[in-house]
């Protein structure tokens, strides 16, 4: 009989603390140890962002539509592996590569538009368009600027 249990150890690879998992996550580190992949947080999530990722594990996608912070990931989880609601979800923030349509002169305010808590303002330029500036203290890290950029500018990490 095979002990599933000590299968893990040839499987462990350095887990990757710049992508964004699941908000309220105890410890990243331990994250591939403790999910037993169930599928039930991918299946609760209300705006569907919570997809398969590498190696089976749940995995946020911005792409799809943004996090609204419900929680239903972590109390649906047989698992302790979440943070209380009351703590902050992630470390995570947005960050604006030069893919912008502002940085090649173009207007474009999409990311501003769906900015809920207001992190993303537009900084005025003499003879051309505004230039977005994250304020990072303000970024909870949502990811509904993502979906709506046209240039796939914008990117929310850990890092």
């Amino acid at each position: 009989m095979v002990d599933l249990s000590k299968r893990r150890l040839f499987s462990r690879r350095k887990v990757d603390s710049s992508q964004i998992r699941l908000p309220w996550i105890n410890n990243l580190e331990s994250f591939a140890d403790d999910c037993t992949r169930c599928g039930k947080c991918i299946e609760s999530c209300e705006t569907k962002i919570i997809i398969v990722g590498d190696g089976g594990f749940p995995t946020v996608d911005f792409s799809i539509d943004e996090c609204t912070f419900c929680y239903q990931c972590a109390d649906i989880c047989p698992e302790p592996i979440f943070k209380p609601k009351h703590e902050k979800p992630w470390q995570a923030k947005a960050q604006i590569s030069d893919q912008c349509l502002a940085q090649q002169n173009v207007e474009c305010r999409s990311c501003g538009d769906m900015c809920e808590p207001m992190a993303i303002q537009f900084q005025l330029r003499a003879g051309s368009v505004a230039l977005p500036k994250i304020k990072l203290n303000e970024c909870s890290g949502c990811g509904a600027c993502v979906a709506v950029c046209p240039t796939s500018a914008i990117l929310v990490s850990n890092a």
